[in-house]
């Protein structure tokens, strides 16, 4: 009676044990692969009564194996698990892989009967070894809890494998859609490519600029390039990007005065299929185009309020969510913002969010109007009318005086932008060798009167204003005659016919 009542609470025992591994897989949920098998080890561990438990997995996501060891509660562990592989490596064998047989103990003195499985139909896969000093070890009943638990962790690690695999794939698609959008980008990049590359001009102001961008340029800080429209805040903002450590990475810009307000999210931040009514594909965002270079956003007070918020968090936290998706998307960009808008005012029309406007004011450059450095006209003249003389195949050699001074009193209110397409169409227009340039293009758009002024004063004014600027000094590289780009005897000429005198 005794024997049999034994027999009937190791039975009871045994379908606990079995409850509480049948229960594994909701401890272990959502766990990476080295977890699973420490879990199983402290498991078979406490429930088992062993000295040891040893596993070893050579086939996991990314091909890294994994070996963990546990040891009895009170007993010291000091040899590594990949120490006690190697040491059991020999009692390991195929031809009986769930039979009971004695081995040097790998964690103390003497020797220890051991039990092994296999994880899954090959021994590649991995191994789980149990160890104990018990005599009878491992009973019949133990074997079944070994093997039970065993296969409940296989199935896991298949399951963490076959995500893993998911994931990759996922991955392995999102950097397709990713190349295949940049191509896209960049192959539109190369159609509207701006035929200025660099930046024209040797004014202070210009240069003050310059300077600006070669102090910023090394940081990741924003960067808020404000301006008149047609000052070239892009240039500035390519300058930045190209002077930075960014600079073998994409550089992404955005008109945000271009895209419809209902598109510029999508356009911003990429959207899933389905996503909203023509979302017929999945689509990269420009910010995730940029990850690891920099995104330009021009015209960035157009942004509307809403979308402010999300903005506002790319900055700060540098992750957001495509439209239709829920997944976090973590980004590496750099942001240079321009405006031709005061955002200072648009913040206290409350147009413009103020936290926002800080974040993006953290290093501001003004890009003057071309009427503030006057001195930079002739170089951009002769520069446009280079570059297109080339492109038309006209001969153009020369450029009149006259016409030099009458370009560089006009205020230009579109600034450079005008100013080249203005010098486009007079190459065009052009028969001979000398730029000719229609000036009575070149009327003030408001209905304001103004003051007919003959060449001749145009030319007198051009002149003393270049004088004034140096000084009075007519000869040498810093003189007035080089400034205007003729010779001092010509310059001496002019003086004596306009009646230009030094004032005493």
């Amino acid at each position: 009676m005794e024997n049999r009542s034994e027999e009937i609470r190791r039975l009871q025992g045994c379908i606990n044990d079995l409850v509480s591994l049948l229960a594994l897989p909701a401890l272990w949920s959502g766990r990476d692969p080295p977890q699973v098998v420490s879990t199983l080890l402290d498991v078979l561990l406490r429930m088992l009564r062993l000295d040891f438990a040893y596993a070893r997995v050579n086939v996991l996501a990314g091909g890294s194996p994994v070996e963990a060891i546990r040891v009895a509660p009170g007993q010291k562990m000091t040899r590594q698990p990949h120490e006690v592989g190697r040491t059991l490596e020999p009692w390991l064998a195929l031809d009986t892989p769930t039979s009971a047989r004695l081995a040097p103990n790998p964690v103390g003195d003497g020797e220890v009967s051991i039990a092994q499985f296999w994880m899954g139909l090959e021994k590649e896969t991995g191994v789980v070894v149990a160890g104990s000093q018990r005599a009878g070890f491992p009973t019949d009943i133990e074997t079944l809890l070994l093997k039970t638990a065993v296969n409940q962790a296989v199935i896991e690690l298949q399951r963490a494998q076959v995500l893993a695999e998911r994931k990759r794939a996922e991955e392995i698609d999102r950097l397709k859609n990713q190349l295949h959008a940049e191509n896209i980008y960049l192959r539109q990049e190369l159609d509207t490519e701006q035929h200025w590359d660099e930046i024209v001009g040797q004014s202070k102001v210009l240069k003050k600029v310059l300077t600006l961008v070669e102090q910023v340029a090394p940081t990741n800080a924003c960067v808020l390039i404000e301006g008149e429209t047609g000052t070239g805040k892009e240039l500035i903002a390519r300058a930045i990007h190209r002077l930075s450590d960014r600079k073998e990475r994409a550089f992404v810009k955005l008109n945000c005065a271009a895209i419809p307000t209902g598109l510029l999210e999508s356009e911003l931040f990429g959207h899933e299929k389905g996503a909203f009514t023509g979302a017929i594909a999945q689509r990269i965002g420009r910010f995730e185009l940029a990850n690891h270079g920099t995104i330009f956003l021009d015209e960035v007070g157009e942004i509307p309020l809403e979308l402010q918020v999300k903005l506002l968090r790319v900055l700060q936290e540098q992750e957001f969510e495509r439209l239709g998706s829920t997944r976090t998307i973590r980004v590496d960009v750099r942001l240079v913002a321009a405006s031709n808008r005061d955002l200072g005012q648009m913040v206290a029309q409350r147009e413009f969010r103020s936290d926002l406007y800080y974040r993006l004011k953290v290093f501001p450059i003004m890009v003057p109007p071309l009427r503030q450095r006057v001195e930079d006209i002739p170089l951009l003249v002769r520069y446009f009318t280079d570059r297109y003389a080339r492109q038309f195949n006209k001969p153009i050699t020369s450029i009149a005086a006259e016409t030099m001074t009458a370009l560089c009193l006009y205020p230009w209110p579109g600034n450079v932008r005008e100013l080249e397409n203005f010098i486009e169409r007079s190459v065009i227009l052009s028969p001979g060798a000398t730029l000719e340039v229609p000036l009575g293009e070149l009327q003030p758009l408001n209905n304001k009167a103004v003051e007919v002024i003959t060449l001749e004063g145009v030319e007198r004014e051009h002149i003393l204003r270049a004088l004034n600027e140096c000084n009075w000094v007519i000869a040498g590289a810093s003189g007035a005659a080089t400034k205007l780009g003729i010779k001092r005897t010509s310059l001496q000429y002019k003086m004596q016919k306009l009646g230009i005198t030094r004032p005493r």
